[in-house]
């Protein structure tokens, strides 16, 4: 009689062992995020975010992520993308209509916005059932600061990741690029484009180093969006560019934000030794809109400087030494979202210091770029001088 006994006994702890790992297979089975499917990266803003392994549904908080999203998706740059911001056919319709022409799923993407946040439809965005939605630290898009947007995305199960290439761009370009390679399984194009983008930097600020005289720069921004002159950047954005390529920025300690207004006034007396402006005109829209200067795609350096000059032509202007002296520029606006701003300082590197850069050619660098990790060509000019200079 006591056998039976004994075998109960032994038994049990057998049994309570198979209960125990039912339990822990049906929890995993009714965990969404298991680790087989999901892991964790550090986005631009800091924040540790669960993500699929396999990234197949993606929302675009800005259109003009594109172009970045190009260098990882080669062959389809639209094949993720669920939806997206309406701003690149908005704001650079030459690149835009490039793109759509080589992929034309591109203008059947569904728009979640227009160009700002307040236009932004979450509950479009959350119909569409994207897996992660990639945003700006700060831009056309919602940002960190979006908690309501952050909190109704993460309700729906959707992972949000923030990229940079406009608030700190020289710091936080190759950062983005990483957590880019991490998101979408491509560590690899991300660690190539980085060693190239550090390398281009370097041959501007290794040299910028030893450079005690700093030319005084302003630079207007969009140039032809309002009639008021003149609309600046003095922190972030083109003005880390103009630091990095040893310039002082006029607007630096004269506006208390990031972007402010310079009068005309102002620059006549404070004559800055070198003007830039940016450019956001377009060869097709050039006759109608005859104030923004053209540059990007489809453009030639006639038309570009013809644009800049007319431009200048503007009341007061002629009173600059900048212009008078030739020593006026323009650069495509788009560089200051784009990964590829290491070429917007390789330019005005040029522009500031021509004796110290003279052996240094952005085009190349900008038709390198194209040639390792855009699907389209090179097309176009992206930056001109008042004064044809030899290598342009």
């Amino acid at each position: 009689m006591k056998t039976p006994a004994i075998r109960a006994r032994s038994a049990r702890p057998d049994s309570d062992l198979g209960i125990l790992l039912l339990f822990c297979l049906l929890a995993c089975l009714a965990t969404p995020g298991r680790a087989a499917d999901t892991h964790r990266i550090t986005d631009v803003a800091g924040r540790t975010v669960e993500v699929p392994v396999k990234v197949e549904r993606l929302l675009l908080g800005e259109g003009r992520y594109l172009p970045t999203l190009a260098m990882f998706d080669h062959d389809d740059p639209v094949k993720r993308v669920v939806g997206m911001f309406g701003e690149f056919e908005r704001l650079d319709p030459a690149s835009y209509g490039a793109f759509a022409e080589r992929f034309p799923a591109l203008r059947d993407v569904p728009r979640v916005g227009r160009s700002n946040e307040a236009s932004f439809s979450i509950e479009q965005a959350i119909a569409l059932t994207p897996q992660v939605a990639l945003f700006g630290l700060e831009g056309h898009g919602p940002t960190p600061h979006s908690t309501e947007v952050l909190d109704r995305l993460a309700a729906a199960g959707i992972a949000v990741v923030f990229i940079d290439f406009r608030q700190h761009p020289l710091t936080n370009t190759t950062r983005s690029m990483t957590v880019l390679g991490d998101l979408l399984g491509q560590p690899d194009v991300a660690t190539g484009f980085n060693r190239y983008y550090r390398e281009q930097l370097r041959r501007v600020t290794e040299r910028v180093a030893g450079i005690e005289a700093r030319p005084t720069v302003f630079l207007e921004d969009r140039v032809g969006l309002i009639q008021e002159c003149c609309h600046t950047i003095a922190r972030g954005l083109f003005a880390d560019y103009i630091d990095a390529a040893g310039g002082l920025n006029l607007a630096a300690d004269k506006v208390p934000g990031q972007t402010g207004m310079i009068s005309l006034e102002y620059l006549l007396e404070a004559q800055p030794r070198v003007y830039i402006g940016t450019a956001i005109g377009a060869v097709a829209s050039a006759d109608k809109q005859p104030e923004r200067i053209v540059l990007g795609v489809g453009a030639d350096q006639a038309v570009a400087r013809a644009s800049l000059k007319h431009v200048l032509r503007r009341p007061g202007f002629a009173g600059l030494e900048a212009v008078r002296q030739g020593r006026a520029h323009a650069i495509w606006h788009h560089f200051y979202n784009s990964p590829f701003n290491v070429v917007a300082v390789q330019a005005i590197a040029k522009w500031l210091h021509p004796e110290v850069f003279a052996d240094l050619n952005p085009r190349d660098t900008l038709a390198t770029l194209y040639q390792r990790f855009q699907p389209l060509p090179l097309d176009g000019e992206y930056w001109v001088s008042l004064d044809q200079r030899p290598d342009e």
